[in-house]
């Protein structure tokens, strides 16, 4: 019914530009033959059209034709893969600081991140920003294939320079596991295979890597109580309304004591469908249909939880990724999208902007175009929301620009463990 996310991994891969990201999944998708006849043969003409020579695995994730054109990736690019023990969904993410709102999208619902990095230059600004982004939503494991290694004579020297900034960088990110792997994504040394280039490297390759990694971590929360935020209500033959919406948090079972918010209403679930069959328990990413033992006139946005519950609130205190044109200003209005419900919102203060450098918070009445800042949201209507480390889900919204619908931020309830 549910499929199990233990066997399959969310990663998005991350990282400045130029440094190896969508050639690291080329060559992983090449090597572990996923790749039919025509996309390869695709590949082998957009590489000659640009002259490249030899095949370049990067246009195996730039989809677009303008991407191919460039040679950079714009959108996050999603391929999936499998091994004989797992199954993977890549978000392969770009690199420009112009398209770091992509980046975010592609981390969102992560496991994991892939970082690659050209051992040559090391940790950039972007690859930072990034990894910032990345804990922020809160992936807690990575895996960085510290790529290029050809480039630098298989330097075991080179490959340690870096490895030493990656580990301090993770320690303060509160990262919880950290693989660093010495790779050439080019020649695809360690990236599916072991390499004779690396006698000093004892470690996993990028696929061993990803193949022992905990899957199913964009699901888990720390908080134990299900979440059920209502997308439709629906009318029952011969009397009666059920709530549909996607659970999350923890699983539901028939006979919970449930309470219907923000209205504070407490019921009993009576039953629960899922494609049509009656089920006993809804588990975490299940699209469930929920009756309740009492009539309410709950709608769309309305939420229905167990106990711990989460909070009522119209004021809350959040950490936000503005990508907005324009600055970001104390007293603007936008729209706020959380869960499946959409209100508007007042920026009440501005409370600082993170130094990506020193992950501390500098005073600032402003947030430009891709700052990550602290922000107090006044709401017009009653949000019911968790701490964006306990759910990442009723933790989380987007703000959009009244007049444009743009999405100019994504956001999260509370402040990150780091800062």
């Amino acid at each position: 019914m549910h499929l199990a996310t233990k066997d399959l991994l969310r990663l998005a891969t991350i990282g400045s530009v130029d440094d190896g990201k969508s050639t690291l999944i080329g060559r992983i998708l090449v090597d572990t033959r996923q790749l039919f006849d025509d996309q390869l043969d695709a590949v082998a003409e957009a590489s000659e059209k640009r002259g490249v020579g030899d095949l370049d695995l990067s246009f195996v994730t730039d989809g677009l034709r303008a991407e191919r054109e460039q040679g950079i990736t714009i959108d996050v690019a999603y391929r999936y893969a499998s091994s004989p023990t797992r199954k993977f969904i890549i978000a392969d993410c770009p690199g420009h600081v112009q398209y770091t709102a992509n980046m975010a999208t592609g981390a969102s619902t992560a496991d994991l991140a892939l970082v690659v990095l050209d051992v040559a230059s090391g940790l950039k600004e972007q690859t930072r920003r990034h990894l910032c982004i990345a804990a922020l939503l809160g992936v807690r494991s990575i895996v960085v294939a510290v790529n290029k290694m050809d480039a630098v004579d298989w330097s075991k020297l080179a490959f340690d320079r870096v490895v030493d900034e990656i580990q301090a960088l993770a320690r303060d990110l509160d990262f919880t596991s950290a693989s660093i792997i010495p790779v050439s994504a080019l020649l695809g040394d360690n990236v599916v295979e072991s390499s004779s280039h690396f006698p000093w490297y004892d470690g996993p390759t990028v696929l061993e890597a990803l193949e022992s990694s905990e899957a199913g971590a964009w699901e888990h929360t720390t908080t134990r109580g299900a979440r059920l935020p209502i997308q439709w209500v629906l009318r029952q033959p011969g009397g009666g309304r059920t709530y549909a919406g996607m659970v999350n948090g923890d699983t539901f079972h028939v006979g919970d004591r449930v309470t219907l918010l923000p209205a504070n209403i407490e019921s009993t679930i009576t039953a629960m469908n899922f494609g049509g069959e009656e089920i006993a328990d809804a588990t975490v990413g299940l699209a469930a249909d929920v009756a309740l033992a009492h009539e309410t006139n709950a709608g769309r946005g309305d939420l229905i939880a167990t106990a711990p519950l989460p909070s009522v609130v119209n004021e809350l205190k959040t950490t936000i990724c503005w990508f907005g044109e324009k600055p970001l200003v104390i007293g603007q209005r936008l729209k706020m999208k959380h869960t499946s419900k959409v209100t508007p919102v007042r920026v009440k203060t501005i409370n600082g902007v993170i130094d990506i450098e020193k992950l501390d918070i500098d005073e600032s009445t402003s947030l430009n175009t891709n700052d990550i800042g602290l922000a107090t949201l006044q709401t017009a209507d009653l949000l019911v929301v968790d701490d964006y480390r306990a759910n990442r889900v009723t933790g989380s919204f987007v703000l959009i620009d009244e007049a444009t619908n743009a999405t100019v931020a994504a956001g999260m309830v509370g402040q990150a463990s780091f800062l």
